[in-house]
């Protein structure tokens, strides 16, 4: 009983029975129609017809038109009416049927009749429909302008029958439209059903991670077809999907077998970054301590204990504003204050800044600047990372080949402009190109305190891109190392 009526549920068939009942609807609305509105409709237009003719033949008399009787002949005909005139004397002035000069003849007119109904009365006519031994008319009794008197007939008999044909007519031709259109339907819905079961059937197969059929795609541009376009989409993409997951599952497999590697770095981050805060403040403590201890009582001492204190207080500002800024970045909590400048400006007021930095260390720096470039960015964030980049280049930057030297480039690629410093050294080995970007890392396993940094320079260089979405990176180049990063062109 189950599969019965899921087979009487399916599409096909609902579509089928869907077709065939609007058919049968339709003819059973036009039986209706043609048995209550068809009546009713003739008769109007008979009535008003009549009405009609009245008033022509009325304007003729008054007009005196000429062939009058030949004109008032064609009308009768062309409606299928009689028309009886006659004077005020009685005469009969034009008639087209004896019969109803004889009935006129017996005064059987209008109100003398057992049978009648009054449907449109003035004061020059009255419009009526008379019954007469199973003879039905319309009939119009009036007086015209010129005192003729005025009588038109209008059999309506015909029309009852005419319905009573007309409705076994429409519901023979009612019976074999069903016949047909059931038929017609019933191919049309086997038809539409088709590709939808072959689509049921593939979705079934994907359901069981089935991927091997597919729905051949036809030249029509119809609903069926797009569906069948995405499934095969969907299809593919699962499929991928699925061999990816299994492909992520072998991974994943291997990571746990790596998992004591990542507690290692995890403690190593804890490690790095309880050293870079430690260190200076035991530096400050014990620098202090002496300073209240009058460890050393000569002025000079005393001052480099101050120095000291001073270099550590502010390397420690230095390593905590930096850290809280790339968190900020991050976590998307800092605002970009985008807007157009020259980038070549701001580059140049960098360089001013390192200017004394660079006589120490004795470098070369190269930066042509011909024509304003304008960026679209925020000039905050692009000094720190240009900042980050030339301040890395010169604590990297070596004697190659007799050249110690920083090359800086300012370059227009389409919508972008490319930022680029160069610094003359050894290259950065290639299993450390995308270490050097995390927190706290650096090359130098020692961690030299004495050059400044604090090891998170570049991590926030990246940061700042990302918010962006632009590109960054480093190349090993001859004799040296390149960094760089776009930025989008401004107005």
């Amino acid at each position: 009983m189950k599969i019965k009526s899921e087979k009487l549920n399916s599409v096909r068939n609902r579509l089928f029975l869907a077709i065939s009942g609007i058919i049968i609807i339709i003819i059973l609305v036009l039986l209706l129609t043609n048995s209550v509105v068809l009546e009713s409709f003739y008769m109007y237009k008979k009535i008003y017809g009549v009405g009609k003719i009245y008033q022509d033949i009325n304007k003729m008399y008054s007009e005196n038109t000429n062939n009058i009787e030949e004109k008032i002949e064609k009308i009768a005909i062309e409606n299928n009416i009689d028309i009886l005139i006659k004077d005020g004397n009685t005469i009969i002035v034009y008639s087209t049927d004896k019969n109803l000069e004889n009935e006129i003849a017996k005064n059987l007119m209008l109100k003398n009749y057992i049978k009648r109904k009054t449907v449109y009365k003035t004061n020059n006519m009255n419009i009526g429909i008379i019954s007469n031994n199973g003879f039905n008319s319309i009939v119009l009794e009036g007086n015209l302008n010129n005192g003729y008197l005025i009588y038109i007939s209008a059999s309506i008999t015909a029309i009852r029958e005419s319905v009573r044909i007309s409705n076994n007519l429409l519901l023979i031709i009612g019976i074999i439209i069903i016949i047909i259109s059931a038929i017609i339907s019933f191919a049309i819905s086997k038809r539409f059903t088709k590709p939808i079961l072959q689509l049921n059937s593939i979705a079934n197969k994907m359901a069981n991670l089935d991927f091997s059929e597919k729905y051949r795609i036809t030249d029509s541009e119809d609903e069926i077809n797009e569906l069948a376009k995405s499934i095969n989409k969907m299809s593919d993409k699962l499929e991928r999907t699925i061999k990816q997951l299994r492909s992520n599952n072998n991974q994943l497999e291997k990571d746990i077998e790596e998992k004591s590697k990542i507690d290692e770095m995890r403690m190593q981050f804890i490690s790095d970054v309880s050293h870079e805060l430690k260190t200076p403040i035991a530096l400050i403590q014990g620098y202090a301590e002496g300073l209240i201890e009058n460890v050393n009582t000569d002025e000079e001492s005393k001052k480099y204990y101050a120095e000291v204190i001073l270099d550590e207080s502010n390397k420690m500002d230095k390593l905590v504003r930096q850290l809280l800024e790339l968190m900020k970045i991050e976590y998307g909590k800092r605002e970009l204050n985008n807007d157009n400048f020259d980038i070549g400006e701001l580059i140049k007021e960098v360089i001013r800044k390192c200017n004394m930095i660079l006589q120490e260390k004795n470098l070369e720096l190269e930066f042509d600047y011909n024509e304003p470039i304008s960026v679209y960015a925020d000039p905050f964030y692009i000094e720190q990372a240009f900042t980050n980049y030339l301040t890395n280049a010169i604590k990297h930057c070596e004697d190659i080949n007799g050249s110690k030297k920083i090359i800086i480039k300012v370059d227009k690629e389409g919508s972008k402009v490319k930022i680029s410093v160069f610094n003359t050294g050894k290259p950065i080995p290639e299993e450390y190109i995308n270490k050097i970007w995390g927190r706290f890392y650096k090359l130098d396993s020692s961690r030299n305190r004495d050059d400044g940094g604090t090891g998170i320079g570049l991590s926030l260089v990246k940061a700042i891109m990302n918010s962006y979405n632009e590109k960054y990176g480093v190349e090993n180049k001859e004799n040296g190392v390149e960094f760089y990063f776009y930025i989008e062109r401004g107005e």
